[in-house]
């Protein structure tokens, strides 16, 4: 471990040497167009580097009457691994980029607060990355490590499948891996292809011992990130990165955490049942507007947000009551998570069923470029399993 965290140190320094003022530049020109000046500021130092800040903007009070500030899913994001180092000092932050900020900006800030021995950059090397988070998490680190794209979590599937899932199992509870978060941003992004695109979430629902949490919402990713960061079970965190900028909301800004393991109705409705989690939350949504509006129906949507343990019974309640369940999500449909709700609401909830389960996925095929949005389960085709859930009749 010491070995990995040396190399580690030499790389950093490697880059910051040879590549910041580069980097500086870049990152300036980038976040001028990708942030739109709301929520980043860059401050130049007398140094040359550069300096990152929220900007203090809007700020309000929720129901709950706690202060809250507007802030995206990403600075809610970063709010959460600030408080999480700043309250727990065996907390560590480490990826590719993260000591720059992260490729979508998560990190921004946080080495020059924390420090670079607490936020630092990893080698290109995602199965490196995993087994150096496990090896710290064993010794009783708080490791949060970044995977910069869910698609390239797979080199270090073995580590966190085999390694991490049953460190606690193998050694009948005498040791573990408590602490231990693996972030990643997933999930369509409008020009990724197929090799930044992917939903692998089904994977890691497989495997006893992991947790697997997708918040869809600022509010729900700070406290959701709090919630996984400290857990005594090792977490799988995937960030919806089309949300990253496009999702605001007023986050409460004291330290709060959201339970895992329990899912949401965020909409009640008395004729379908609808789940989701993550980013295509926003797409069902609109496909529920659509229902209402032309088909003058109810319909109760139901968040998910933590994955593994699957809270099944919420979604049992809810069917019980509308008689009809979609399931949507972006990954392909074979072998997705609503093949596995789907048999587990038949097992349990049968006889309340009025119409076959739908199901509205990605297609069984890699994730396209060109094609994404032939690809993508839009509202539309979510509209279109609603409508066909509704007018179903058994006796034909």
């Amino acid at each position: 471990m010491l070995s990995l965290l040396s190399k580690c140190s030499r790389f950093e320094q490697r880059c910051n040497r040879k590549q910041q003022s580069v980097r500086v530049d870049s990152f300036k020109c980038r976040l001028n167009k990708l942030n739109r000046g709301i929520f980043i500021t860059k401050v130049k130092r007398s140094n040359g580097e550069q300096q990152s800040a929220l900007v203090e903007d809007e700020m309000g009070t929720d129901s709950l009457g706690r202060t809250t500030k507007k802030m995206n899913l990403f600075t809610a994001i970063n709010d959460a691994m600030d408080i999480a180092l700043t309250t727990n000092p065996k907390a560590v932050l480490f990826g590719e980029d993260v000591a720059f900020g992260g490729v979508f900006r998560c990190a921004t800030g946080l080495r020059e607060k924390h420090g670079s021995s607490r936020v630092f950059n990893t080698p290109l090397c995602e199965q490196g990355i995993a087994g150096f988070a496990i090896g710290m998490a064993a010794q009783g680190a708080t490791p949060i490590a970044e995977i910069q794209f869910a698609d390239y979590i797979f080199p270090a599937f073995d580590q966190i499948v085999n390694e991490a899932a049953k460190y606690r199992y193998r050694s009948g509870n005498e040791f573990n891996v408590a602490g231990l978060t693996f972030r990643a941003p997933y999930g369509a992004v409008g020009h990724g292809g197929h090799y930044h695109s992917q939903s692998p979430e089904a994977y890691f629902c497989h495997t006893p011992g992991l947790k697997v949490v997708v918040p869809r919402s600022p509010v729900q990713a700070k406290g959701l990130l709090l919630a996984s960061i400290r857990d005594p079970n090792p977490v799988i965190f995937l960030e919806p990165k089309w949300l990253y900028r496009s999702s605001i909301e007023q986050v409460p800004v004291e330290d709060y955490e959201i339970e895992l393991g329990k899912a949401e109705v965020i909409k009640n409705g008395e004729d379908v049942t609808i789940v989701g989690w993550g980013a295509q939350l926003l797409v069902l949504e609109q496909a529920i507007t659509m229902a209402e509006e032309k088909l003058g129906i109810t319909c109760e949507l139901i968040d998910l947000k933590t994955l593994l343990p699957l809270d099944i019974d919420t979604i049992i309640k809810s069917v019980k009551k509308t008689g009809k369940l979609l399931i949507s999500h972006e990954a392909p449909k074979t072998g997705g998570l609503a093949g596995e709700i789907a048999a587990q609401i038949q097992e349990k909830a049968f006889l309340h069923l009025e119409a076959p389960i739908a199901r509205v996925c990605g297609y069984d095929t890699p994730f396209p470029l060109i094609f994404e949005r032939f690809y993508f389960p839009d509202a539309l085709k979510n509209f279109e399993a609603i409508q066909k859930l509704v007018e179903y009749d058994f006796s034909k």
